[in-house]
């Protein structure tokens, strides 16, 4: 072995040919004992081998061991893992590769398992015949049914058989491992009663069992298949190529920052970028889940693998390969569904040693026959019927591939589940904390009214002027409305901002009463809430609480000398503390209440969730928007950092709490709540910190986002429940003797059936939005 010295990292590998739970075991313990791994986690339903390594040994090398490892436990590394860097520091190979892996994978596999089972089924009708129908019992039928069986057993169920092997030689046990021993006890056993020339034969049964057995993983392999077409769906959507301005086509790997390319009726759009001409209607259906398109037009920012529907386009891109929202959507769904819910980490660790226990029950079920009755046939079929009967398939399968179809599901809805822990946090809330500006409104504010009472016309412009001058520097939504308001800029020094309460900046050539009037006197000018302020004179105080009990929210303006140094050269937190510092002027400003605020808030309540409206504006326009949506409880003039404080109020209380925000300012909230939602329109900093993403800016996602976790959820408990209650009362029936072996083969695939069933029907979830 060559040691290195080089960082830890990760390595993933696409594996093939799992079919349980065990297998992922025995793979995970395989890996687990190669030098330089720190740990292994396999996910039979991603079909996915995630292995931290610790850099000491060449990566190259010690990823042949793995394969190598893998190899010879019975299963295929399905792709060379020297693919494509999909993220920082991790050697794995693209979605696309791997997806592509899977696909020939699972196709060869049906063909596989449906020529086995054509086979196996062909000669165990007859082989059941002879054995059921005395009329057709002639002389020497048992040598022709032994020779119709024994292709069945040697032959279609010749993976178990391989498989079995590979895992002794390891000293591990699978579901393969059942089947094995059942039908190969089966076949011995009635090969010595055969020779001997004495006692019944049991070929039929072991036949029954492969073929049964065999046609339930051919119609598992056939809907597993399918359980990740969501994520599947999202990478083959991407166009391979880009049409640049002058004509040129060139595969979109080569898209680099800042060059154009036109995008025609019809077409994808090969990445993320900016239009910079032409109009279109844009499907992004595949993105937002939302059927109805979006205007573009220059200036309006569109998302790669999404379609221009009517028109055509001129795109300058602005993030190209891994950094686009597609490739990062993709990931973020490949990461949830590869990882682990903690009640399937008890099914794994149930699943783990479920076949030697079984094994011990077998040969305890044939000793306890034996001792009791002394009737060697009842014993025998008592003990093949309980390892038929225990295969823990439906226990392994019944978590990952819920989640894998939920979270899937929840993608092409434009929700985003960051991982399997999500939705047990989903199970019992209580409250749903809604952010205001731009979560339950548009977050475009538009100025509604300016108000400067001493001051004549002329005076009053240049005040709003100067305040819209401060306010361009800022990047709140209120200081957008009232720069775009303004066209006339003064020149502007020593820009200040106090989050939550407003921004104070220097103006060059201020001309007002009382101001310097010379060309190039300063003036500090202050924009922001009436918390700034000390003195703030009736009549305008009076408007102000005019406005804001229309539902406007009003920021004050004022004046003052220069501190001396203040500004320019003062602490970065520090918003000029005068003593009587004058608002002179006031500005009116209103968001607009989103359409569908409304009907979602009311699909909030509808899952027993109590509703809080929290907003930094001022309690009256606060309550004015409460009431239009019918909120109670509003909590308003909360500063942005403070919001988280009002969960934590919230969680002493009992209250289990689901924060919904989009701007910078709600990420320490949504790391607060229990679960933190961010709806798309936001940073992406409150993405990272969210539990729950909606790519729309809907709000009534929210409500779709916690049926279908909970749905996800339910389906999972669903699942367990059955495969561990089939067990529970399969075991013992089979052990007393009243279960035939044929019939256990049918149950156990059966259950595993039901398990794969169940979770495709999360496929068909509809959202209410």
């Amino acid at each position: 072995m060559t040691a290195t010295d080089a960082e830890s990292h990760t390595i993933n590998l696409a594996v093939g040919g799992m079919t349980c739970a065990g297998c992922a075991s025995t793979i995970q313990r395989g890996l687990a004992v190669l030098p330089g791994v720190e740990g292994a986690d396999v996910n039979v339903a991603t079909r996915r081998a995630t292995v931290n390594v610790d850099g000491t040994i060449d990566p190259a090398e010690l990823e042949d061991m793995m394969r190598a490892a893998i190899a010879g436990l019975g299963y295929q590394v399905l792709t060379p893992a020297k693919g494509e860097t999909a993220q920082p520091g991790a050697d794995v190979m693209s979605l696309a590769d791997e997806h592509a892996a899977h696909r020939s994978a699972d196709a060869a596999r049906i063909a596989d398992y449906r020529r086995r089972f054509i086979v196996g089924a062909v000669l165990t009708i007859p082989t059941v015949l002879l054995s059921m129908v005395p009329a057709w019992q002639f002389a020497g039928w048992e040598w022709v049914m032994a020779a119709l069986a024994t292709p069945v057993v040697f032959y279609s169920g010749w993976q178990f058989h391989r498989s079995t092997v590979m895992s002794a030689r390891h000293r591990a046990t699978t579901m393969d491992t059942l089947v094995t021993v059942g039908s190969v006890a089966a076949w011995t056993w009635s090969m010595v009663v055969l020779l001997r020339g004495t006692g019944h034969v049991y070929f039929e049964t072991a036949a029954v069992i492969v073929s049964l057995i065999v046609l339930g993983k051919w119609l598992e392999v056939r809907s597993t298949a399918h359980a990740g077409d969501a994520i599947r769906a999202l990478s083959a959507r991407q166009s391979s190529t880009a049409t640049l301005e002058d004509g040129t086509v060139i595969s979109r790997d080569d898209l680099g920052l800042g060059m154009r390319f036109i995008v025609r009726p019809g077409e994808t759009i090969a990445t993320d970028g900016l239009v910079v001409e032409g109009e279109a209607a844009v499907d992004a259906s595949l993105i937002t889940g939302e059927s109805a398109p979006v205007a573009a037009r220059p200036g309006t920012e569109v998302v790669g693998g999404t379609v221009a529907a009517d028109g055509s386009l001129t795109v300058e891109a602005t993030r190209v390969g891994a950094e686009t929202m597609l490739a990062q959507i993709a990931r973020m769904v490949d990461e949830a569904q590869t990882g682990k819910a903690r009640i399937q980490r008890l099914a794994d660790r149930i699943a783990s040693v479920f076949v030697p226990i079984v094994m011990v029950l077998s040969v305890s079920t044939l000793v306890g026959w034996l001792l009791a009755t002394g009737d060697v046939d009842q014993a025998f079929t008592a003990a093949v019927a309980v390892l038929i009967i225990s295969c823990p398939c439906a226990l392994g399968l019944a978590t990952p591939l819920a989640i894998m179809v939920g979270v899937g599901r929840g993608a092409q809805m434009g929700v985003l589940i960051r991982g399997p822990q999500v939705l047990e946090d989903t199970r019992e809330l209580h409250t749903v904390v809604l952010d205001k500006t731009g979560t339950v409104t548009e977050g475009r504010m538009a100025l509604l009214a300016e108000h400067a009472p001493d001051l004549d016309a002329d005076q009053a412009a240049r005040l709003f002027d100067a305040a819209a001058s401060v306010e361009a520097r800022s990047e709140h939504p209120i200081a957008k409305a009232i720069a775009d308001a303004h066209e006339r800029k003064l020149l502007i020094k020593g820009f200040r901002s106090s989050p939550g309460r407003g921004v104070t900046a220097t103006v060059r050539g201020l001309e007002l009463p009382g101001a310097d009037a010379a060309e190039d006197a300063m003036t500090d000018v202050t924009v922001g809430s009436r918390r700034l302020f000390d003195v703030l004179p009736a009549a305008l105080a009076s408007w102000a609480d005019a406005q804001e009990e229309s539902g406007a929210t009003v920021v004050f303006v004022g004046r003052a000398a220069p501190l001396s140094g203040g500004l320019l050269g003062g602490a970065a937190d520090a918003v000029p503390t005068r003593s009587a510092l004058a608002a002179e002027g006031a500005i009116a400003v209103r968001d607009t209440v989103k359409a569908t605020s409304r009907e979602a808030i009311d699909g909030l309540k509808a899952l027993g969730l109590d509703v809080v409206l929290l907003t930094g504006d001022n309690e009256r326009a606060a309550r004015a928007v409460g009431a239009e949506l019918g909120i109670d409880s509003v909590i308003a003039e909360v500063l942005p950092g403070d919001k988280s404080e009002v969960v934590v109020g919230l969680q002493k209380g009992g209250r289990r709490v689901v924060m919904v925000g989009d701007g910078v300012n709600d990420s320490p909230a949504l790391v607060q709540a229990d679960v933190g939602i961010a709806i798309g329109t936001g940073a992406d900093v409150a993405r990272e910190a969210s539990d729950l993403t909606l790519v729309t800016g809907d709000l009534r996602g929210v409500a779709d986002a916690i049926r279908l976790a909970r749905k996800t959820l339910g389906t999972i408990r669903g699942n367990l429940f059955w495969a561990f209650a089939y067990n529970v009362v399969a075991i013992p029936l089979a052990a007393a003797g009243l279960l035939n072996p044929m019939i256990a083969a049918g149950a156990m695939g059966a259950s595993s059936l039901f398990v794969v069933g169940n979770s495709l029907r999360l496929r068909r979830f509809r959202a209410r939005a």
